[in-house]
């Protein structure tokens, strides 16, 4: 889902400057693997880049197809109007944690590192119950705007363009969570040439500028 605005970004640039539509279908992670897995034809799949590499591990992608699209950091939100605690350093963030009474993470990459980061910083056990976990594709942001989380943790991207809530900042530089998004054809792609070239279109500087309105950056 950290994707779904930058792919239909660039989806439409590369209308524009070819003779392909382009059908763009939006899920969590775990379920566009699973449906990978499970055989589902697609020309292109865009992952986080681990669940890529599994993909092609498993043959359900095209070896040597990979390339890596962006690189998408993590934000923290608050519902809009409320009060906006200082998360300026690691500390600062531990302290806005630990006083918030509903924590918000996603299924995703960023919500297992999140999980680790707590771990180590030994308040895991302490706030466990007040972390509030959407379901696969439901963005973290909706429920920030619906008051069911107080503090929530998300990709840049998912939050940046969500009514109802206010984006305080990305997380500070020394604990900050970089996902790359990768893409690769898919093994049953029925236009396995044209996939190709539209992932050279989505890699390249041509790219670059509507990764960046959507909160990330070129890999």
């Amino acid at each position: 889902m950290a994707t779904k605005a930058v792919l239909a970004d660039l989806a439409n640039a590369y209308e524009a400057r070819s003779r392909h539509l382009i059908v763009i279908e939006s899920v969590g992670g775990v379920d566009a693997a699973r449906r990978v897995q499970a055989g589902e034809p697609f020309d292109v799949v865009v992952l986080a880049s681990d669940a890529i590499d599994k993909l092609l591990a498993s043959e359900h992608l095209v070896a040597g197809s990979k390339v890596d699209l962006a690189r998408s950091g993590v934000a923290v939100a608050v519902p809009a109007g409320a009060p906006r605690p200082e998360i300026g350093s690691e500390a600062a963030l531990r302290r806005a944690l630990e006083a918030a009474p509903t924590i918000g993470t996603s299924t995703g990459p960023s919500g297992v590192a999140l999980a680790k980061l707590f771990q180590r910083w030994g308040i895991a056990d302490r706030i466990r119950d007040r972390i509030v976990t959407p379901p696969p594709g439901v963005p973290v942001g909706s429920l920030i705007a619906r008051g069911d989380i107080a503090l929530g943790f998300q990709q840049l991207s998912e939050l940046l363009h969500v009514a109802g809530i206010d984006v305080l900042g990305p997380l500070p530089p020394e604990i900050q969570i970089v996902t790359t998004f990768s893409a690769a054809v898919g093994a049953r792609a029925g236009q396995p040439d044209d996939a190709r070239a539209l992932l050279a279109f989505m890699a390249s500087p041509a790219a670059t500028d509507a990764k960046r309105r959507q909160g990330m950056e070129a890999a």
